[in-house]
């Protein structure tokens, strides 16, 4: 290979793009080089139509485009172009012999494959939206990058232009290395999302034979979980994915790894309440610390921080109704590093502007929690790979297993917790009364003192607030997974307690509920559990 690294003047370009964003302008800059323009269909319609000189690519293959255009880049003089290793003798007695011109630069994006699968397109026009003649000309300008410039992207046209006007019309090997490198990666990202459509939509397979995950840097941070681990957020390619990640950071510093991560877990959370009453999630270490329904905003919020106002200092807060004033006013009381909220009014964003620190970011309309997918972890030497756990349990699945009934009350404190409990990292147990946390016990290697942390930090909220008893008195519990042995439900019951909700399924299911009607709880199983680690 040569290790020539002489400008390359760029004598012939050939555009083929389906997004004509920056086309004319840059036909504009290669016509002030001299450059010969070769085209295809549309893409030669917009030059034309702007005043430029352009070739058909027939012109250059001696053949027209056929079969509805299927057919019309894949012919040795374009690939023999592009492929002609310029300091070959061989190659280029070849391309004489051929009458092969030689291509400098080849302007090309793809059909949109993904934008067609998500605005429901059928299968045939899915199909027609695969690009073949597209990749194939990328890869070949990539693979010839030590003379042949390869941009796929309309982002770079500006760069080029510079490149162009600043070299006399040419281009740096150390240039055309970059963009060779985008070039490949595109097309890769491009075959792992039709793979993906093949394998999950079109085929149905929920774990495909081949995993192909493709996204794109959205942004480097500062480090990540620690100052020595180097970090990135990466987006997904697929179009109309939602969430934090597409988030609108309106104001603060740059979000770091952490932020990221718990931010996801309040957001996931609170969307569980997106058609529900106003609803505020307040989480640290990716664990909710307070969760409650209001009938306001501020309501909610301040039944959620009185759950835990020690642990949501410096916390995350994410809420499910477009932020107001008066909220804004509250949050701002104590030192939160991140607000997720699908909007916001002119007074809650003038009042979070005195907080410089703060970051709020708009979300949009919430994620469905019901939404299907893939989540996966590496591992060493691999990966785990899961679908998403979308499960919901509503209240006629739930069967009673005690003698004792739930009351209404009870019944909705249950679906509450355990809906808060999903989102907790296990072992969990949540204490709920009145649509709003008592206590939450996350995290532990045993259930029992799961249960346990959770009914201390509800005395010491309530001692805290000087309450006369703590809101454990009364409430809801909930347990992620089935409760192995009476003692972690007899700790509820001693933290007050009168009804409990859990998956059930224990070999000792039967001495659990003889426990709970001994104290005259109220238990439903739900079939159901929610392992979160």
């Amino acid at each position: 290979m040569t290790t020539d690294t002489k400008p390359v003047k760029i004598t012939r370009a050939l555009l083929s793009v389906s997004d004509k964003s920056g086309l004319v302008e840059l036909g504009q800059a290669l016509a002030r080089h001299g450059v010969d323009l070769v085209s295809t269909g549309g893409t030669a319609k917009a030059l034309r139509d702007a005043g430029l000189s352009v070739r058909d690519i027939s012109d250059l293959t001696g053949f027209p485009e056929m079969m509805d255009g299927r057919v019309k880049t894949l012919h040795p003089k374009v690939h023999g172009g592009l492929l002609a290793v310029r300091d070959n003798a061989e190659h280029i007695a070849s391309m004489n012999e051929h009458e092969i011109a030689p291509i400098d630069l080849v302007i090309v994006n793809l059909y949109p494959f993904a934008a067609t699968v998500a605005k429901g397109a059928d299968r045939d026009e899915i199909i027609e939206n695969i690009d073949i003649g597209g990749p194939s000309m990328v890869r070949s300008a990539a693979k010839n990058h030590d003379s042949v410039a390869i941009v796929t992207d309309p982002a770079d046209y500006a760069e080029l232009i510079e490149a162009l006007d600043g070299s006399g019309g040419a281009t740096t090997l150390a240039f055309r290395r970059r963009l060779a490198a985008k070039a490949y990666a595109s097309t890769a990202a491009y075959d792992s999302m039709i793979a993906n459509w093949f394998a999950t939509v079109d085929q149905g397979q929920q774990l495909p034979d081949t995993l192909t995950l493709s996204a794109k840097l959205g942004a480097e941070l500062r480090y990540g979980e620690n100052p020595h681990q180097k970090a990135a957020l990466y987006v997904p390619t697929v179009v109309g994915a939602r969430g934090i990640a597409q988030a609108e950071q309106l104001q603060g510093k740059e979000l770091s790894y952490n932020n990221y991560n718990d931010a996801d877990a309040a957001l996931e959370l609170v969307s569980e309440f997106r058609d529900g009453p106003p609803t505020v999630v307040i989480v640290k270490h990716a664990n909710p610390c307070g969760v409650a329904t209001g009938e306001t905003l501020i309501e909610a919020y301040q039944a959620a921080l009185a759950c835990d106002s020690v642990s949501a200092f410096g916390g995350i807060i994410a809420v499910n109704r477009p932020l107001d004033g008066p909220t804004a006013e509250a949050i701002s009381g104590i030192f939160t590093e991140v607000v997720a909220a699908p909007g916001a009014d002119e007074e809650a964003r003038a009042i979070f502007a005195k907080k410089k620190n703060l970051r709020l970011l708009l979300t949009g309309e919430l994620p469905d929690p019901k939404r299907e997918g893939l989540m996966a972890k590496s591992i060493a030497g691999g990966y785990l790979v899961q679908s998403r756990d979308n499960g919901q349990v509503t209240r006629e699945m739930l069967k009673t297993v005690t003698k004792r009934q739930p009351t209404e009350q009870e019944l909705k404190d249950c679906l509450f917790a355990w809906t808060v409990a999903k989102h907790v990292k296990s072992n969990a147990i949540v204490y709920a009364k009145d649509n709003a946390t008592a206590g939450i016990g996350a995290g532990q290697m045993n259930r029992l003192e799961s249960a346990r942390i959770a009914a201390w930090k509800a005395k010491d909220a309530a001692d805290k607030a000087g309450w006369a008893e703590p809101r454990t008195i009364g409430s809801a519990v909930a347990s992620d997974a089935f409760f192995p042995f009476a003692d972690g439900l007899l700790a509820a019951v001693e933290a007050g307690a009168t009804a409990v909700i859990q998956p059930g399924g224990s070999i000792r299911d039967e001495e659990v509920i003889a426990a709970a009607d001994e104290a005259g709880l109220a238990m439903v199983f739900t079939g159901m559990r929610h392992f979160r680690h």
